[in-house]
């Protein structure tokens, strides 16, 4: 299908603007997760076609939240190219930890019980954890790289299982990236308050 071809290429594009914080990588996603959500409803990957809807709607909160309200006023004297991240607190790692356990049972219940789906577990791990990782980096919570590394790598068998193989390689560069994007966030990064942005 030339349209997961096509949801490749804007997907690397967009991993490729996400780990040089570049703003115009919300309005690529949007794009990728547009696409995907074809991909995925032919595929019958249920959640996974939900999430990339998900997508759309953060990717707007994410443009947003990284423009004008979520910018570093000038006075900070802080570059534009600059990445800046913080950790994840305690308590927002206790709600994750909770958030994660309940969607994924959800969705999961949805799946098995509503939907043809082929890979209902698998699916509602993938979409609970994609939910939260890109709440997580509209945020800029470097923490989120954790998150994508596990989902993407769960991601690759699944597309794999269901001869997406353009998907699969997508996944697979996204698993290698995100350990790339962690360790340039961490190097090259300014760690900031958990409160500021």
């Amino acid at each position: 299908m030339m349209l997961e071809y096509f949801g490749v290429i804007t997907g690397l594009l967009y991993l490729y603007l996400e780990i040089r914080q570049h703003r115009a990588m919300w309005v690529v996603g949007i794009v990728t997760s547009l696409v995907y959500v074809f991909v995925f409803f032919y595929s019958k990957v249920y959640a996974t076609m939900g999430l990339n809807l998900y997508y759309v709607l953060i990717s707007i909160y994410g443009f947003w939240q990284w423009g004008g309200r979520g910018r570093v006023e000038k006075a900070d004297a802080v570059p534009q190219e600059t990445i800046l991240y913080r950790h994840i607190t305690g308590r927002q790692a206790v709600a994750v930890f909770f958030l994660l356990a309940a969607l994924c049972l959800f969705i999961q219940y949805i799946l098995s019980r509503y939907t043809d789906s082929t890979v209902p577990v698998g699916d509602a791990v993938i979409t609970t954890i994609g939910i939260v990782a890109t709440w997580m980096l509209a945020r800029r919570i470097i923490e989120h790289w954790f998150f994508w590394i596990a989902a993407d790598a769960l991601s690759i068998y699944i597309y794999y299982t269901l001869n997406l193989y353009p998907t699969m390689f997508l996944y697979l560069c996204y698993t290698i990236l995100a350990f790339v994007g962690y360790d340039r966030w961490k190097k090259k990064g300014v760690k900031i308050d958990a409160n500021a942005l």
